[in-house]
């Protein structure tokens, strides 16, 4: 194992075990600064999550926001892929998906312009790290290189870390939302 696989490896550890606290004391209204940024991006197309395991639930948030526009989830295409996103709404039926997470049983796939983004840690310098697939790297990449595409990590204040270990093809956010607060990042 590289000396940077080694290193991501003790991050997503001691990630792991902060996000799991965070998510057995978190109670109701987790999402709800979340609702409040979305408010403000009525009608953009945007992409949320399914939550597995100690994720923090972003469902609330895109409930409130299919009201006004199309939502989506992320459909894994395959190892090394992009993912892809398919309309999602409250009450749609679903069906098992790879990892673990809940997809539309009906497709109906689209580019969204907001992407809700889980990770297991960030930094206030917009850097996410994730479980290691790169799903959401080259997801972003490809979004990206076709328009403006905003990026928003949602997860518990305690899923904070100083120094992550990062790879040149690592994609930052544009913003990080908690449960407390809304961190936006600067770009120069």
């Amino acid at each position: 194992m590289s000396d940077l696989a080694a290193a991501k490896a003790a991050a997503r550890k001691s990630a792991f075990a902060r996000r799991k606290a965070a998510h057995a004391a978190a109670g109701p209204g987790a999402a709800a600064q979340l609702s409040a940024v979305l408010a403000g991006y009525r009608a953009v197309p945007l992409a949320g999550y399914m939550p597995i395991r100690t994720e923090i639930d972003p469902r609330p948030a895109m409930a409130e926001a299919a009201a006004h526009g199309v939502v989506g989830v992320p459909v894994i295409a395959g190892e090394g892929q992009p993912l892809r996103f398919s309309r999602w709404t409250p009450d749609c039926a679903l069906v098992d998906g790879p990892f673990g997470a809940r997809i539309p049983a009906v497709e109906a796939f689209f580019e969204p312009e907001i992407l809700i983004v889980p990770l297991v840690a960030f930094d206030i310098a917009g850097n996410r790290l994730g479980y290691g697939g790169g799903f959401y790297d080259r997801t972003l990449e490809r979004l990206r290189a076709r328009r403006a595409t905003l990026a928003i990590g949602f997860a518990y204040d305690a899923q904070q870390a100083q120094d992550l270990p990062l790879e040149p093809t690592d994609q930052p956010l544009d913003m990080i939302v908690t449960e407390t607060r809304v961190l936006t990042i600067p770009r120069g």
